[in-house]
């Protein structure tokens, strides 16, 4: 008896000792689990899991009957019946590890396990086996069974860097808790004790000796009957590395996400259970991937072949094992799959491809393949297989289901594509390289490079801005330019090399002709074309003042170029650029949401709807503007976003820049046949750096391409060759089902005939005359004998500028 009692007073005393490290009750009831963040795309599919803790918390009655049952006989199957310290359980397990002659079943109930995982270390101390008898203890009383349970099954340890059931199901066989078959729910059961030791993956043998073991159990346990035990005890071991399941590939936007959770919630953003929906349209992004990619592989096939990436002696009977074994010791990149040559025809080879077998080459997949002789020069054209590839030969490919693949290379030159919808500047597609996990350096983002002819439109507007019109004409000759900045004498030129004289800015903007061009910003003045540059997102500090600006020579994104052209594209506003729609916590509670600035021609203009031709599509702002109103008309003025050009401006620059695609630099993407697309190539110095920016009423897109060293692409690999057909890949798919639409005339435009030589007004009599577009109070000057106001077709209405 007094043993007894002086049992109690130590253990007492030791609880008191002990008390400050025990975590409180409010504590172990606000159990904050490191549940990784989650980020999707705008309809809820998944693009990335970010986190060194895989876990998928589940309630209790998201636990299927068949995982718990599983679980309570491999771990503790009085666990509903007994206390959370069970003397019996701790006595049975010794029993069994002796004559098993090694450690086979714990002793430790769910509760201690539980208690253990989520309070206390993994240490194998007496004063932490003190800890988890009190914090068990409290557990035990302050907890239901099934709140206990649902903690445990949450925190449990399955390696992989996986925690919780509902993780582990999705690491090692891909499936949800209600998908798995008996065989899995043991095998994963069984893992708890000794993850390493018991992965499917690293010991398929051990763990399905433990699987046994389990199913044993749940068998003598009447959980299941003789038959499905004796099934699932021969089921095949199919465990094997699950990524989570990511339904759109958008790594570089994944990765914005990251950084930007970071800076508002610290670096437990990536442990706290967020949900970050993104602006991402999956489809346009799936597009956007493999426009990039294939349009790169196209540049690089134009400039040689440079060899296989590994060569390796194949036996006369090499297995598919074998060489499965062989190319998986190479890396995918992008779509690009490695292979190995294994059989040559005359114009043809075979090739076994990493996760899809056998493949044919056919002669058109080989024949690109001219040798690289380096300074963007080639070899003749190879006229067999033989001349290209060598058996043993490990190649990239790019190979579809069917046994058909193409010959290719991993790219040297980069890429990048940014795609806005103009009316709010939500971020619907995004990639900024050929492959995130070759090169995370986001190119849409962090690559500063000169936007070259891109930049001319900005100052074209400023240009109509100050009275000039797409009639005004300038000399298209040589010129020379001293000072102003400049180190020494410049002597500008046309890409084409090509003079003439006097030429119409439309025409001028159409052919993106130099000369003319550098004579406009002569006119204009470097100081206001950088004010004016700053309506559209530029900084005028890193703008160059002297001529050379006109050339597009101050650095800029991807991301600020498409900000840019968003202006044109949504009738003249500025709207900022944004990727995160709504962050979520881990309740699902809405703790952050995106208020764009809105562009919206029929809400800053009520008075005019009945005259104003519907937008393209319904658009979710419009609906909101509607409900906040009572119906349609002006937005409230901080959801409007700013107009930086008038109305009548945006319409001319519209013309102009849809004739850049009708007969200009941009003249490939009539193969769209579509008469609502404009935009602009762009090409720098030496074809450092090859841009089109082009957009419609509903979409926006802009495509860079170039080397990240700054070398030249090559002679004439100008923007319509490298990145215009980049973006009429992804344009080809992304406007299926987009309805053509062209923004109405304004009030204020006049259009008036003009002679197309020297862009004076001619009458409608004058033969050769052609329409064109003008401001009403900026018109041309007539030629003799003809009225400023004969032929001209007006719309009623004021020109309002600002």
């Amino acid at each position: 008896m007094l043993l007894t009692l002086l049992g109690l007073y130590v253990y007492a005393c030791t609880y008191v000792y002990l008390q400050p490290s025990l975590p409180t009750n409010i504590e172990m009831r606000h159990v904050a689990l490191k549940v990784p963040l989650r980020i999707y795309t705008s309809t809820g599919d998944l693009i990335a899991q970010i986190g060194a803790e895989q876990r998928t918390p589940v309630r209790y009655d998201q636990i299927p009957p068949l995982v718990r049952d599983a679980f309570l006989a491999a771990e503790d199957h009085r666990f509903f019946q007994e206390g959370g310290i069970s003397l019996l359980s701790i006595a049975r397990a010794a029993v069994v590890d002796m004559i098993a002659g090694r450690k086979v079943q714990g002793g430790s109930t769910i509760t201690m396990q539980a208690a253990r995982n989520v309070f206390l270390t993994l240490n194998k101390t007496f004063r932490r086996k003190l800890q988890e008898s009190f914090v068990t203890y409290r557990m035990d009383h302050d907890f239901t069974k099934q709140e206990i349970f649902q903690l445990y099954l949450n925190v449990i340890f399955f390696g992989q860097r996986s925690y919780g059931v509902a993780a582990a199901a999705q690491t090692y066989f891909g499936r949800s808790l209600d998908q798995l078959t008996v065989a899995q729910a043991a095998t994963l059961a069984g893992m708890p004790q000794a993850p390493s030791l018991y992965n499917p993956i690293i010991h398929p043998h051990l763990a399905a000796a433990r699987r046994a073991y389990v199913l044993q159990r749940m068998l003598d346990l009447g959980y299941i009957d003789a038959a499905t035990a004796q099934a699932a005890n021969h089921a095949p071991m199919d465990a094997r590395a699950h990524a989570p399941r990511v339904a759109v590939s958008a790594p570089y936007v994944a990765e914005m996400v990251r950084e930007q959770m970071d800076q508002w919630y610290g670096p437990a953003a990536e442990t706290a259970g967020y949900r970050v929906y993104t602006t991402i349209d999956g489809r346009l992004q799936s597009l956007a991937n493999r426009a990039v990619q294939l349009g790169l592989i196209e540049y690089d096939r134009r400039h040689g072949w440079r060899g296989p990436i590994g060569r390796t002696v194949l036996g006369a009977d090499a297995t598919p094992a074998q060489l499965g074994q062989l190319v998986d010791e190479y890396t995918p990149v992008g779509m690009l799959s490695p292979a190995v040559v294994v059989k040559l025809g005359t114009q043809s080879a075979e090739v076994y491809v990493r996760s899809h077998g056998f493949a044919d080459i056919a002669w058109n997949g080989l024949s690109w393949a001219r040798k690289d002789l380096g300074e963007n020069a080639v070899g003749p054209a190879p006229r067999t297989a033989a001349d290209v590839l060598a058996r043993g030969d490990v190649v990239y490919v790019v190979a579809d289901d069917s046994g058909h693949a193409q010959l290719a290379q991993v790219p040297q030159a980069q890429s990048a594509l940014v795609a806005l919808d103009p009316n709010d500047g939500s971020v619907a597609a995004l990639v900024g390289g050929f492959d995130y996990f070759s090169n995370k350096f986001n190119r849409a983002t962090q690559a500063e490079r000169l936007p070259g002819s891109g930049f001319k439109p900005i100052y074209y507007s400023a240009a109509l801005h100050r009275g000039f019109t797409p009639a005004s004409t300038l000399l298209n000759a040589p010129l020379v330019v001293g000072g102003e900045g400049l180190e020494a004498t410049w002597r500008p030129e046309n890409d084409s090399d090509s003079f003439g004289g006097p030429i119409r800015l439309r025409v001028a903007l159409a052919h993106s002709l130099n000369l003319v061009s550098i004579r406009l910003m002569r006119d204009l003045g470097t100081q206001y074309v950088s004010r004016w540059a700053s309506r559209f997102g530029f900084d005028p500090k890193t703008m160059p003042q002297n001529l050379t600006l006109a050339l597009g020579t101050l650095p800029v994104t991807p991301l600020q170029m498409a900000t840019a052209y968003s202006v044109f594209a949504n009738g003249g506003f500025k709207v900022s650029p944004y990727y995160i729609d709504r962050v979520e916590n881990a309740s699902g509670q809405a703790v952050w949401q995106a208020a764009p600035r809105l562009a919206c021609v029929l809400c800053e203009q009520p008075g005019s709807l009945s005259s104003l031709k519907p937008q393209p599509t319904p658009t979710a702002f419009m609906a909101e503007a509607a409900a906040t109103r009572g119906g349609e008309g002006p937005l409230p003025p901080y959801r409007l976003a700013p107009r930086v050009i008038s109305p009548q401006n945006d319409y001319l620059m519209n013309s102009m820049l849809q004739d850049v695609i009708k007969y200009g630099t941009g003249v490939r993407a009539l193969a769209l046949n579509r008469a609502d697309i404009a935009g602009k190539t762009g090409t720098t110095n030496d074809y450092r750096d090859a841009w089109f920016n082009g957009y419609t009423p509903a979409l926006e897109a802009t495509v860079w391409a170039g080397f990240d060293d700054n070398r030249s692409l090559g002679y004439g690999e100008e923007g319509a060759h490298v990145a215009l057909p980049i973006w009429i890949h992804f344009m080809r798919y992304a406007l299926q089902g987009v309805p053509q639409w062209q923004r109405p005339m304004p009030p204020g435009i006049v259009t008036l005939r003009i002679s197309p030589k020297t862009g004076t007004l001619v009458s409608d009599e004058s033969p050769g005359g052609i329409p064109e577009v003008f401001m009403a109070n900026h018109l041309p000057t007539a030629s003799p004998g003809v009225g400023a106001a004969q032929g001209a077709q007006t719309q009623s209405g004021a020109d309002s500028i600002f």
